[in-house]
């Protein structure tokens, strides 16, 4: 009896198959990078997304052997850069950098000309800054739990500052009030700097802010700390408990920075990126810098970045169509 004989595809006919299947994005993934890369930063220079963008900039450039560009396309929340992105070749040659705004965007403008989830490749989550809650010490509060209670008793009347309608702090506010269900008074101001203002000296009394900018006046006793809005307790106020720990379970906001490249981008392209990314990010070095700046660093997998996505959008949109929240 005659066994049967294993085909073997000849190699031209491999190549025929790899042609159809799109050789064009296999080819571009085995000589990427060839080229300098742009990473565009969709705020103007100085904020949180611009300085983490150079940062990895410079050692990814470092990583890769090619120079990668930073280019500040500011305007309209972050949604002139993002849609440049969006828009751009899909091959690894344009990438966007950017936080918590991709996703609170699209439910706080009426227009928006990319959908944050079908028009971008996720590539990796950087980055958590985690933000602190913190009063001034004449409101007679010392725990989360206190700050809940007198809220309770003086519905409306206990004040909160954030830079903005729609900023980080005013929907980590504003998430903090649906879990508790109370009645606390938002008080945007023109920018974080005038917020911090009003806060130190009383004109408001509470504040979700930046972990760190927040810890001076912590250390100073200008202002007193109550709790972290990550999951986690951060290294640099390790005394801190998080929300969620004392009693708001599932509560989290933080900032979060990634990169994101256009829906279609090869995967191998986008692999190769993710992996020196979580190099660069779980570095000894890296990872110090986060944590002297308030952060934590992740660099974690593509499918992971894209769960939270997903998880961060929805959990924005339900806050604000709650809070009435709206820059239109």
């Amino acid at each position: 009896m005659k066994t049967a004989r294993r085909y073997c595809m000849p190699a031209w006919a491999t190549l025929a198959l790899l042609s159809a299947a799109g050789s064009d994005a296999l080819a571009q993934s085995l000589s990427y990078p060839s080229n300098y890369i742009r990473m565009i930063v969709p705020f103007s220079a100085g904020g949180g997304v611009d300085i983490m963008g150079r940062i990895l900039g410079q050692k990814l450039s470092e990583a890769l052997g090619k120079q990668v560009i930073i280019e500040n396309r500011g305007g309209a929340n972050g949604m002139i850069g993002s849609e440049i992105v969006a828009r751009s070749p899909k091959d690894g040659y344009t990438l966007l950098v950017n936080g918590v705004s991709f996703v609170t965007t699209p439910s706080l403008y009426s227009k928006v000309t990319y959908d944050p989830i079908n028009d971008f490749d996720p590539v990796s989550l950087v980055a958590l800054a985690p933000n602190v809650l913190v009063v001034h010490p004449s409101l007679p509060v010392k725990s989360v739990k206190e700050l809940i209670a007198l809220a309770k008793a003086r519905p409306g009347q206990v004040q909160y500052a954030s830079g903005g309608s729609g900023t980080t702090p005013h929907l980590a506010a504003e998430l903090f009030k649906t879990m508790a269900m109370t009645d606390l008074l938002h008080v945007p101001y023109r920018g974080t700097g005038p917020a911090i203002v009003a806060l130190l000296s009383g004109e408001v009394s509470v504040m979700f802010m930046n972990a760190l900018t927040a810890v001076p006046h912590i250390q100073s006793s200008r202002l007193r700390a109550l709790a972290v809005t990550s999951r986690a307790r951060l290294p640099t106020v390790s005394d801190l408990p998080t929300i969620a720990e004392l009693g708001l379970r599932g509560y989290e906001s933080s900032q979060w920075y990634g990169i994101l490249a256009p829906a279609g981008t090869p995967a191998g392209i986008l692999n190769l990126l993710n992996s020196h990314i979580a190099k660069i990010m779980h570095s000894p070095e890296m990872k110090q810098r986060m944590t002297d700046s308030g952060s934590l660093a992740v660099g974690g997998t593509r499918e992971e970045f894209a769960s939270y996505l997903k998880e961060e959008f929805a959990r924005w949109a339900k806050v604000i169509k709650q809070s009435g929240a709206s820059v239109d």
